[in-house]
């Protein structure tokens, strides 16, 4: 694909095949693209953290200094955030792949789609296709960035605006980048609410002076480059002999509201919700063995504390076929165990940690990141 410019328009030619006088002729002719905004936009997307930016371009095409003219959006599936709230507005829809899209649309947004686009494709948007992306790339590289943000204990984050390339995820160079610093405590659901908010700013920024973007774009550097893969239900299950109470806390802000953390207690699967984080224990028995994945109830505050590495750390909610209170869980299957007078501690008084947890975990908290390249 080449493209022509005249008179600040992108002309991209557009050849169809004819025939006349008992000859097959292939004639050209040049379809417009303007190179300054309002622009003719295709959006592709999908969750919850797309429709930020999709909301802001949608209320753009009615603002005083409109940057958006035209906008259609595409969705792998028919179920998903993006295309209800294209429903609801009444935009243009596209199944995917999209065809009809020849001489259409200046550029491409992609935010959180799922899914490469092809280089035949990128080719038919004059301005290429943007990618908002919750990040500051290199780092962070892959489908779940905001998550493994909180999982290693970033500081500091961002979003990142970058023209996509063929064949990989994540690696086409840099037009726009914002700073963003992690809150203590924060979650990586508020963490992803926050950075979708910015980054549809950051792209409605990025679109205004496109042009001068593009042509002062930055190519990532290998330096710093880590991946995010999706995350599982692998990474919920916790090594007490090997997590300190910093790494728990981290892990269930990262992915607690969507993968519950786990344990093992007797060989059965514990789910433990409602982290209160770290605890300072006392115990009133001093002949007591206290080892990783030793429990201790807390009257007081309901809670049910397990030590860990370097500490403990509490949870108010345990799931052991049902939903129980620390309370109840304690008073229903662990009393008579932790009142016996006995020095030792016994098996049924422990949280196990699972043993094929014990090399997921040693992966994931690796100072040495995984790079997208390996």
């Amino acid at each position: 694909m080449w493209w022509c410019k005249a008179a600040g328009v992108l002309l991209q030619p557009c050849c169809v095949r004819t025939r006349a006088h008992g000859h097959r002729q292939r004639i050209c002719r040049f379809l417009s693209s303007s190179s300054r905004p309002p622009w003719r936009l295709m959006f592709f997307g999908s969750d919850q953290f797309a429709v930020e930016s999709l909301k802001l371009l949608t209320s753009d095409r009615n603002s005083n200094e409109r940057m958006v003219e035209n906008l259609e959006v595409v969705t792998l599936s028919n179920d998903v955030p993006v295309r209800r709230f294209a429903q609801q507005n009444q935009l243009p829809l596209h199944s995917w792949p999209p065809d009809d899209v020849d001489g259409r649309f200046d550029v491409g947004v992609v935010v959180s789609f799922g899914a490469l686009l092809p280089e035949r494709l990128i080719n038919k948007f004059p301005h290429g296709i943007l990618n908002v992306h919750p990040s500051l790339l290199p780092r962070w590289r892959g489908p779940a960035p905001v998550f493994h943000t909180i999982l290693h204990g970033d500081t500091m984050t961002g979003v990142t605006i970058i023209q996509i390339r063929p064949h990989r995820f994540d690696v086409g160079p840099i037009l726009n980048q914002e700073l963003h610093q992690v809150s203590r405590n924060c979650t990586a659901d508020e963490l992803g609410s926050v950075l979708a908010t910015k980054g549809a700013h950051l792209l409605i920024d990025t679109l205004r002076t496109l042009s001068e973007r593009t042509a002062n774009k930055r190519e990532q550097g290998q330096i710093g480059a880590t991946f995010a893969p999706k995350i599982n239900t692998s990474m919920s299950w916790i090594v007490w002999e090997e997590q300190t109470c910093d790494q728990i806390d981290r892990l269930y802000r990262a992915i607690g509201s969507r993968i519950p953390l786990r344990t093992t207690w007797m060989g059965r699967t514990i789910k433990l919700l409602d982290f209160v984080g770290k605890c300072h224990i006392s115990l009133s028995d001093q002949r007591r063995k206290v080892i990783p994945g030793s429990v201790s109830l807390q009257k007081e505050s309901n809670t049910l504390a397990v030590c860990c590495k370097d500490g403990w750390v509490g949870f108010r909610t345990i799931v052991l076929n049902k939903r129980l209170t620390a309370v109840d869980f304690y008073n229903g299957y662990l009393h008579q165990t932790l009142q016996r007078n006995t020095p030792g501690q016994t098996a049924e008084g422990l949280f196990v940690s699972r043993k094929e947890g014990t090399e997921v975990h040693q992966m994931r908290d690796s100072p040495t990141l995984q790079s997208l390249e390996t």
